[in-house]
């Protein structure tokens, strides 16, 4: 049996509360259609900070699941400009996304502040979706899963000591060079990196947990590659950028997951 898929939508810096509201509430409403049908993932959203407490409020206890898209690894403080795992789980987040690729460029997250906050995220209550990815120039140089390996084990002895714990672990396969770029990665690459990840995984934790961890990918995930994307043995859902900022496109994402559970 497949794991449960997860797609999870990164709105990224977009978005007022306005339009958040309507893109929520477009979204809400596919998910309940197709609740009637069955749905066969878990969905998640990533709104900016400013529509996290507005969005719960809409959401509520429906199946459509908040996240933030990063988080401090302390638990309070003096620490200006930053917010708190509590705080997230305070206005209903459940995920938070760590180690996205444009924080590890932009604001210079390396491997072991990823691990930081993981162990903070576990901490705080919430499920968090470690992004892992090569760039351009590592790929090109034949270092994508000696990359991926650096990056994975810095986040594993962060990890709880609960087992069941260990297992809502989330890993998002996102390659730096296909993120919003319209490059693609071909469903062959991605199901190297994602083996390699799970392979990995349950030489650190074993296979069962390894057997059990979620790995998603993230590259400019679209309705017409989401497929043969999703129908890969070890991709187990998608981190969605811009297509998550459509309703149309990510519940047609949303749709492509495979029904053979």
């Amino acid at each position: 049996m497949r794991r449960r898929a997860l797609i999870v939508g990164n709105w990224k810096m977009n978005g007022l509360i306005e339009t958040g509201r309507g893109l929520a509430r477009e979204v809400l409403a596919g998910l309940t259609e197709r609740e009637e049908r069955k749905l066969l993932c878990e969905v998640v959203v990533c709104p900016p900070f400013t529509g996290l407490a507005d969005l719960n409020q809409i959401l509520g206890s429906s199946s459509l699941k908040l996240g933030g898209q990063d988080m401090s690894e302390y638990p309070s403080g003096a620490h200006t400009g930053e917010i708190a795992g509590i705080m997230l789980r305070n206005v209903g987040c459940w995920y938070v996304i760590l180690g996205h690729s444009e924080r590890r460029a932009e604001r210079g997250e390396d491997d072991a502040l990823i691990g930081r906050k993981t162990a903070a995220a576990f901490r705080d209550g919430l499920v968090p979706i470690v992004c892992l990815g090569e760039t351009l120039s590592q790929r090109e140089q034949s270092q994508t899963l000696e990359v991926i390996e650096a990056q994975l084990l810095a986040v594993l002895p962060h990890l709880p000591d609960s087992v069941s714990k260990i297992q809502q672990l989330v890993v998002a396969y996102e390659p730096v060079w296909a993120i919003g770029t319209g490059k693609n990665a071909t469903p062959q690459q991605v199901q190297e990196v994602h083996a390699f990840i799970r392979k990995l995984l349950a030489e650190q934790l074993g296979e069962g947990s390894a057997a059990k961890i979620r790995i998603l990918y993230g590259g400019s995930v679209k309705p017409d590659n989401a497929a043969d994307l999703f129908g890969l043995d070890d991709v187990d859902g998608g981190l969605i950028g811009g297509a998550s900022l459509n309703a149309t496109d990510f519940l047609a994402i949303v749709d492509a997951y495979p029904n053979d559970f």
